[in-house]
């Protein structure tokens, strides 16, 4: 079910080649999703073509080929008017929703909104001795697109994460872009967290169609100047095509757990949460790090009894097969160099001492300290934000976070005398570079030229 290796026999940055996905547009795609790429296009395309494609056609024609590929992606029948949802609609999901649910969401958005608080930027200036005031100034992004994946199944929390710090920033405007169902409706627990939080603006489409929409606008849907969620293969490679004409949040690819464990860990639940993310995508990676054999061997048997119980049993098999894997260290100090070189989504330290060991860890999206820290718990209610970088990418790269939805702008201004003691050496530093009016525009006015 899951492969075992030992760094005694291979060396750690060996080992974890086996489990680097490999990018969004050289990821190898299903017969399923190629024959249904093939139905819509009536040719044989790869994903990165039919994205290139899809972006194209609604960059050029708008809301008639956004309609068009809701109908032949998505199988719904809308039109300009209906692809929006209603006040009427976000009235009634609420009613189809439980108690438990609303009493799970509002401690959720507190949570969420709380932490992300925490982060709010100030701008700021000083004055030097000379007159000089410099400083940085902060501002929201005007409008941001939110892409809330809905095929498998509706991630409510997925919305809250990209939504809640958005507006905790300032953002005005949020346009939350979720496929519908053939019916023409959405998930009634997705409509009821938008209502919660205040957004009106739900496109009731999806894909790589929605995000090319956001992206260069339609007739009736504005273009943003950031779009940010997680999505599938096509969503992942349209956004990315179309970086450049909007930001972006990072291209995020298949979840990962990564879970570093001491003899004290308990097997159960190391196995609970391993499968918390096989059972997320046929591509997810769930890894397991000790120096512990015994808790290895006991944890795969774990594996074997929960994965028996889950609704999305095949999906977690064939993750754990593909890229699943325990992994044998010398020590603990041989694990975290593991974790650093794999830099994971989610990194679960289950060991005696998690702060001192905090120490010891550079790379990772996220991490989960001690035996009662479940990653779930971090996905749904304990505040940070759960959309984080990749497949690596926790090296470079950091969670979608309050400062994803501010520019910041640098404030100079200089006073004549400032100007006269630091004019002569910019003036002096632009001779060297070779140009001559960033040069002159310092000189003319010590000169006092035009005057």
């Amino acid at each position: 079910m899951i492969r075992v290796v030992d760094t005694t026999i291979s060396s750690p940055a060996e080992i974890l080649k086996t489990v680097r996905r490999p990018a969004p547009d050289e990821m190898e795609v299903s017969p399923r999703v190629m024959a249904k790429t093939q139905q819509i296009f009536q040719r044989a395309l790869t994903p990165k073509e039919a994205v290139t494609q899809i972006v194209s056609d609604i960059r050029t024609k708008g809301d008639e080929a956004l309609l068009d590929y809701a109908r032949r992606i998505d199988g719904v029948e809308l039109t300009a008017s209906s692809m929006w949802v209603t006040q009427d609609e976000l009235a009634q999901a609420k009613e189809e929703v439980s108690d438990e649910f609303l009493d799970a969401l509002t401690l959720a958005v507190e949570r969420i909104r709380s932490y992300h608080r925490q982060q709010l930027p100030n701008s700021w200036w000083n004055t030097d001795a000379k007159g000089v005031i410099l400083g940085q100034k902060y501002t929201p992004l005007r409008v941001i697109g939110a892409y809330v994946p809905g095929g498998t199944a509706p991630l409510v929390s997925s919305l809250l994460m990209s939504c809640i710090p958005a507006q905790v920033a300032g953002v005005k405007e949020i346009v939350v872009a979720t496929p519908a169902h053939a019916q023409g409706g959405i998930d009634p627990h997705i409509l009821t967290a938008a209502e919660y939080l205040g957004i009106e603006r739900v496109l009731k489409i999806g894909g790589a169609q929605a995000i090319a929409a956001l992206a260069f606008g339609t007739e009736t849907v504005p273009q943003v100047d950031k779009i940010v969620g997680p999505g599938n293969i096509f969503v992942t490679l349209a956004k990315k095509q179309v970086f450049g004409h909007v930001g972006i949040d990072m291209l995020a690819g298949p979840s990962e757990i990564m879970i570093i464990a001491d003899e004290g860990a308990n097997p159960v639940w190391v196995a609970a949460d391993l499968l918390s993310q096989a059972e997320h995508d046929t591509d997810a990676a769930a890894v397991l790090v000790t120096p512990v054999r015994s808790l290895g061997e006991q944890v795969q048997r774990e594996l074997a009894k929960q994965v028996d119980l889950l609704g999305r049993k095949e999906w977690a098999l064939e993750a754990l097969k593909r890229w699943g894997l325990i992994v044998y260290t010398k020590d603990l100090i041989e694990a975290a160099e593991v974790a650093n070189l794999f830099a994971p989504e989610h990194l679960e330290l289950c060991v005696a001492d998690p702060f001192g060991y905090l120490e010891h860890i550079h790379n990772a999206g996220a991490i989960f300290l001690g035996n009662h820290t479940s990653e779930s718990l971090g996905d749904y209610v304990a505040g940070p934000n759960h959309i984080l970088p990749t497949n690596g990418s926790a090296r470079f790269s950091s969670c979608l976070d309050v400062f994803a939805f501010v520019k910041r702008s640098s404030i100079i201004y200089y006073t004549e005398e400032a100007l006269g003691a630091h004019g002569p050496k910019a003036a002096k530093l632009a001779d060297v570079e070779g140009l001559q009016a960033h040069a002159n525009a310092v000189r003319i006015r010590l000169d006092k030229g035009g005057a």
